[in-house]
């Protein structure tokens, strides 16, 4: 970065990136805490993680659909969306808050005010989920504008800022606990902080032109490289997830789908560089190491950190710092490793630490494991948009943001429920082995996506007696933790995946990045600018 308006630029990305995950956190402490959202606007667990979810399903949809239009709308257009969705969040949600705390609200009105107040809470989530779509939606592309020629190292280096966020986040939240416990709307004031400083900085900068568009590649070519069978992947995780909201039927879901592929492919006329949709698919075991393994890994270290008397988000804060940290020293890594190299040995470093978290006792030995595993899944995500800005400029902001889209949504609708499904089959096999004829009395079937599966009813455990409840508890609280190491599946899945794709470049003649410029790659860029 040389100049001035380069440095604004890309601060400005990392500081919007911030606001990100400073939204994640605080939602996630409201959200969970029982003194604040539950209590204030009387939420059970599922109505609690329906508000979570609203402020994340949201984020896959606008991060995929805004890369379609951004290129014409502008980024400093995509930019002030953004701000603009965290100004309405915070409007919904105090008003949410004068609702349940009106002057002379009578006792007997309250659940109806809790109600009333949840509507508001509920699309200020929406309304947050969309705006923090919007920010990635245009920081990816910008960044990777910016440094075309090091594509790998500055994504990784932008995308500090989301476990930079967490950790400055957790500490604040941490920090503010006892205040919000008395007024939890000083945690909606929090998000607004790193808002208004992303604002300022980036209101008047000059944006790059995307490099596609500077080199003249059309928008039927962007479409063209993500191609029909790549529209076919996200297009049916937007619509499964729409679907799931809105109640729609299997039949209206493929439906739409089809029509929605139908049109895609009339228009771009191309199936998708296989490359591309290769890499669409092991997004989805990536996103599933990545992200769908973060609860059931903090709920295995909270347990020692409260018997230590430490509050549950220092987990939280610890795998951040490490993530934020390293990321900021990708680029010697790259350069040693290339990012397929790079991304090999991360997933065999995940797959080692998953395996020892499934096994291991004690505070030092749960941290030294989870520590392991943090380090492999540190670089998954911003080399992954490195790879797919390098091998695929043409494909603009669409390739670059749709893959992380389709990591999102696979998280939410595949790879979430079916490690709970792993971890709940784990429990009844150790329940039927260990307490016999127990397990049939405290299971309730249910339904997921992937068809009918068995889980504990923890109410039915509650009215067991009371030693063996205890036991039960114990039983169920091991196995799952065990079935980390069948979730090992998924970054060896990666692992063998990362290697075909090295052996594919050593054939061409090594993993060299594509330049649509057709210049030699050396030092940093650049880029043209717009006003």
């Amino acid at each position: 970065m040389s100049d001035r308006n380069e440095k604004l630029v890309f601060w400005g990305c990392f500081i919007a990136l911030i606001t990100t995950s400073f939204a994640f956190i605080t939602r996630a402490f409201l959200v969970n805490i029982p003194d604040l959202w539950p209590t204030e606007f009387g939420l059970d667990k599922v109505q609690g993680q329906e508000l979570f979810g609203a402020g994340i399903w949201p984020f896959a949809i606008s991060i995929i659909l805004f890369s379609l239009i951004i290129d014409r709308v502008g980024y400093r257009a995509a930019m002030i969306f953004s701000f603009i969705c965290y100004g309405i969040y915070a409007a919904l949600a105090l008003q949410a808050y004068g609702i349940v705390n009106a002057e002379g609200l009578a006792p007997q009105d309250l659940p109806q005010a809790q109600k009333d107040a949840f509507g508001y809470l509920y699309w200020g989530s929406v309304v947050l989920g969309l705006g923090n779509g919007t920010v990635e939606a245009f920081i990816n592309p910008v960044v990777a504008t910016m440094f075309s020629r090091e594509k790998t190292k500055w994504l990784n280096i932008l995308h500090a800022g989301w476990p930079g966020g967490l950790v400055i986040g957790g500490i604040l939240t941490i920090l503010l606990g006892a205040q919000a416990a008395e007024d939890w709307r000083v945690l909606v004031y929090v998000i607004a902080l790193p808002a208004v400083i992303y604002l300022i900085m980036l209101l008047f900068v000059r944006f790059p032109v995307n490099e596609r568009v500077a080199a003249g590649a059309s928008y039927r070519e962007m479409l063209g490289e993500f191609g029909i069978l790549g529209a076919a992947i996200a297009g049916y995780l937007i619509i499964k997830q729409l679907g799931n909201v809105a109640g729609w039927s299997d039949g209206v879901v493929y439906g739409i789908l089809a029509a929605l592929v139908i049109a895609y492919g009339a228009y771009c006329r191309s199936l998708g560089r296989p490359l591309m949709v290769f890499l669409c698919i092991v997004m989805m075991p990536l996103a599933t190491t990545e992200l769908g393994t973060d609860a059931a890994i903090t709920g295995i270290m909270e347990e020692p950190l409260k018997a230590a008397d430490y509050h549950p988000l220092w987990v939280l804060i610890y795998t951040s710092a490490i993530m934020c940290v390293l990321r900021f020293f990708a680029g010697p890594i790259v350069k040693l490793l290339t990012p397929l190299g790079l991304l090999a040995t991360c997933a065999l470093l995940a797959s080692i630490g998953l395996f020892a978290l499934s096994m291991t006792e004690g505070l030092f030995l749960i941290f030294a494991a989870a520590t392991l595993y943090g380090i492999g899944k540190t670089f998954f995500w911003p080399t992954t948009l490195g790879v797919v800005s390098e091998q695929f400029p043409k494909g603009g902001a669409l390739t670059l943001n749709a893959i992380a889209g389709i990591g999102m949504l696979t998280v939410g609708i595949l790879g979430g429920p079916l490690i709970g499904a792993m971890q709940e089959n784990s429990a009844k096999v150790a329940l039927e082995e260990q307490v016999p004829g127990v397990y049939a009395t405290v299971s309730k079937e249910d339904t997921y996506f992937l068809g009918k599966y068995t889980a504990v009813d923890g109410d039915k455990v509650n009215a067991l007696p009371t030693e063996q409840k205890a036991n039960v508890e114990t039983v169920v609280k091991e196995a799952k933790q065990g079935a980390l190491a069948n979730i090992t599946i998924f970054p060896l899945i990666m692992l063998a995946c990362y290697v075909l794709l090295l052996l594919y470049f050593k054939s061409r003649g090594g993993y060299k990045p594509v330049d649509l410029q057709g210049q030699e790659h050396a030092g940093e860029d650049h880029a043209a600018t717009e006003a």
